[in-house]
């Protein structure tokens, strides 16, 4: 192994659970597999330099050929809701939990995704296609640039193995990086169970929530644990599913099963970055019925805490004390929302009565099919370039008049105009990741070509700085280009 590799400090605390959950299982490596890409940024994070990355030990490694030295490779259960719908026990069908690894920031979970069937994978082939890796990989950090809880892409290998989806693709596999990989739904597995539940919830709080023990009433008492286990995880989702909302992403699939204890964006499949604003925009052609909308989102959370709620009852916590856990979810989205809101107005803080203006914003934007990140981005500069902003709407009247109201609110905040624009240029984001430009990715990488993905993350990594020559990149998709059509095979 190279040094890099050889050097790392590895621990396997899931795997010094009992066996029941998980199994021990071995990658199904890819043949003759290329490393399409490594991302620099992450490797940092887990104490490897830029040489490592090259290495072909680190090709073996994130392509399922060879182990994490010092790892135990293991496959984690879990169960969930899905599209509200119990599906009974699902887990890792596709993915390979390595080990640990202990960087800069702390200890790391590496995770291979579309690395093999699994005893968890029911009819599934056990592998990911190289168009939905390529937009996890680019989706992670593209989170990660915007400063919203993600889990992180360490590298991209493709090969030319054959992929049965709705047509013939090619295989790839993304080794990707977190805190943990702790899902809603591996805590709805073990609802029934006592003794197993315990051990979990032991394993989840001591290890990443430590807090939750120190908050407890009681810090040996599994009920006191829980409930402030489940007080955390319910903070820590109305704050993402705030972030969310802010920056127009949906997620697509909020099953149980793809929701994290910590807050994190997890498993991006049929995910999508708004251009034109719809507050009941689904960016998952198999969520037929609307389920993941936009504006569903803050419910759906609400609605999963209340299962993962549920699987707390076996340790004897009552449903009263646990709905009261949960009650603060809606405040605490809101206070996150309205925040992020204000900075992303100019405002030094959202007032009583802010909501009015929120409203009518929102209002406009849908009435007038605007762009959702422009319209953010050049209400930042509308002081010097009123006519751009007023361009994305067809009825500039209605926007001027918005435009008023929003003027006037601003007067009865004294400061200065330039940090206030400095401000919004730094809460609103010039590039996000767009579907079409996601798909010219995807078809670069088709012929091996890494270039669009590197140019992308270079543009990503700091979203709200401006470059020059990558005009392209800001603006909508062009007018008549087809559709991306995203779905839960993706």
């Amino acid at each position: 192994m190279a040094k890099g590799l050889m050097g790392l400090k590895v621990a396997n605390s899931f795997a010094a659970l009992p066996e029941v959950f998980y199994s021990r299982v071995a990658p199904a490596p890819l043949s003759a597999p290329r490393l399409l890409h490594a991302n620099p940024d992450v490797g940092r994070l887990l104490g490897l330099d830029e040489a490592a990355l090259a290495s072909p030990e680190f090709l073996a490694l994130c392509s399922g050929q060879a182990p994490l030295p010092g790892g135990q490779t293991i496959a984690t259960v879990y169960s969930g809701h899905q599209f509200g719908v119990w599906a009974g026990q699902l887990g890792d069908g596709r993915a390979h939990l390595l080990g640990e690894i202990e960087g800069p920031e702390g200890m790391r979970e590496l995770q291979l995704k579309g690395s093999g069937r699994t005893p968890y994978a029911r009819m599934g082939d056990g592998r990911a296609v190289l168009r939905s890796s390529v937009r996890e990989y680019l989706a992670s950090e593209a989170m990660a640039g915007l400063g919203i809880p993600t889990t992180r892409a360490l590298a991209l290998v493709v090969s030319d193995d054959p992929v049965y989806r709705e047509t013939v693709e090619t295989a790839a596999v993304v080794a990707r990086v977190s805190p943990t990989f702790l899902r809603f739904g591996h805590f709805e597995h073990w609802g029934h169970t006592q003794a197993r539940q315990k051990a979990l919830l032991d394993y989840a709080v001591d290890h990443f929530l430590p807090e939750c023990r120190q908050a407890a009433d009681a810090p040996d008492d599994p009920v006191a644990v829980g409930l402030a286990f489940l007080r955390e995880v319910a903070r820590r989702t109305a704050i993402l599913i705030a972030q969310w909302q802010l920056v127009g992403f949906c997620h697509g699939v909020m099953n149980t099963d793809n929701m994290s204890i910590l807050g994190l964006t997890l498993d991006y499949g049929p995910y999508g970055f708004m251009d034109v604003f719809n507050a009941r925009h689904v960016c998952n052609h198999s969520d037929t019925a609307g389920r993941y909308a936009w504006n569903a989102q803050p419910a759906v959370a609400h609605w999963n805490l209340y299962r993962l709620a549920g699987s707390l009852m076996v340790l004897g916590c009552d449903g009263e004390s646990l709905q009261a856990c949960i009650a603060p979810f809606e405040a605490d989205f809101l206070r996150a929302f309205y925040q992020g809101l204000a900075c992303k107005f100019g405002l030094r803080e959202w007032r009583a009565g802010d909501e009015v203006l929120g409203d009518a914003w929102w209002s406009l934007l849908q009435n007038q099919a605007a762009d959702f990140t422009l319209a953010f981005r050049r209400l930042a500069e509308v002081d010097e370039a009123p006519e751009r902003f007023l361009d994305l709407f067809e009825d500039q009247d209605a926007a001027q008049a918005w435009l008023e109201r929003y003027r006037a609110r601003l007067a009865e905040e004294a400061g200065d105009p330039a940090v206030r624009r400095a401000s919004m240029l730094r809460a609103n984001p010039l590039y996000i990741l767009r579907n079409h430009l996601a798909q010219r990715a995807i078809e670069a990488a088709r012929h091996g070509d890494p270039s669009e993905i590197e140019r992308l993350l270079a543009l990503l990594r700091d979203p709200y700085t401006e470059r020059g020559g990558a005009e392209d990149y800001a603006a909508p998709p062009p007018a008549g280009e087809p559709e991306v059509a995203v779905s839960c095979s993706s």
